[in-house]
């Protein structure tokens, strides 16, 4: 009974969040138009912070401190929902992503991170792969960049392997890197579910910078498995009873 009415909630609740986005990408093009950044930073924190209180949902946040105010790192951080860029945007607005170029075909969602500078990871050939590097370069110059080291979504709760992408940003760049630990998004709504867990409990874990000075000797593997054992140190993975019970009910049925 629980699971039918979580569906039919979201339902309003996905075509609120649909219409809320559609106007905050409106008022953003007319400050990207006039060329004004920092209002299209707020705007994004904004919109962000009001996605979650549509969806009745705070998170715990740990480690705030740990973000220098005025540095730029490379964020890395475990991928389970879309919420989960939602969630970073609310912590750490001035910020630019990279990611999966399907991202950008979400309607209204990927105008959002268009504005945001969004660079998008394609088919990794010599001219696309020196291309991304040379605008991940460029973006990291001035903003924080954000990246899900894993590609995508995990489908099972625990944490996928590392892709090398981001180690491209740290070799070419002298920033460190901002491990960032989410908890209970996978939960909350994860890619192989199509309804929103309103139970679900929601942290935010930042971690102290990694210095790059610490990494760049490293190998790739060392790289990867260093940062991911940080993220994964403060990961609870799935732990809720309601996605244990879902779970074994689709097992069942």
């Amino acid at each position: 009974m629980r699971r039918f009415y979580y569906q039919v909630i979201s339902i309003i609740i996905f075509s609120i969040l649909y219409l809320y986005t559609a106007l905050g990408v409106l008022i953003t093009l007319i400050f990207a138009f006039l060329h004004l950044r920092r209002p299209i930073d707020i705007i994004s924190q904004i919109w962000a912070k009001s996605v979650l209180s549509i969806i009745g949902k705070k998170f715990s946040l740990t480690g705030l401190d740990n973000i220098e105010k005025g540095s730029k790192y490379i964020l890395l951080a475990n991928h389970s929902s879309l919420f989960d860029i939602v969630a970073i945007m609310s912590i750490c607005p001035g910020i630019t992503w990279f990611g999966h170029e399907r991202l950008l075909k979400v309607p209204l969602f990927g105008n959002l991170l268009k504005l945001k500078g969004y660079v998008a990871f394609k088919e990794p050939n010599y001219r696309n792969t020196k291309n991304m590097i040379e605008q991940l370069v460029l973006r990291a110059r001035d903003r924080t960049v954000a990246i899900f080291p894993e590609g995508t979504r995990t489908l099972d709760g625990k944490i996928n392997e590392f892709y090398r992408g981001f180690i491209y940003l740290l070799r070419n760049t002298d920033i460190n890197i901002l491990p960032v630990t989410l908890n209970g998004f996978y939960d909350l709504k994860p890619k192989n579910r199509s309804y929103i867990n309103f139970d679900a409990s929601l942290e935010i874990i930042i971690h102290k910078p990694i210095k790059r000075d610490d990494l760049i000797d490293k190998t790739d593997i060392g790289i990867i498995e260093t940062v991911k054992a940080v993220i994964e140190s403060a990961y609870t993975g799935n732990n809720s009873d309601y996605s244990r019970q879902t779970k074994k009910a689709s097992i069942i049925l």
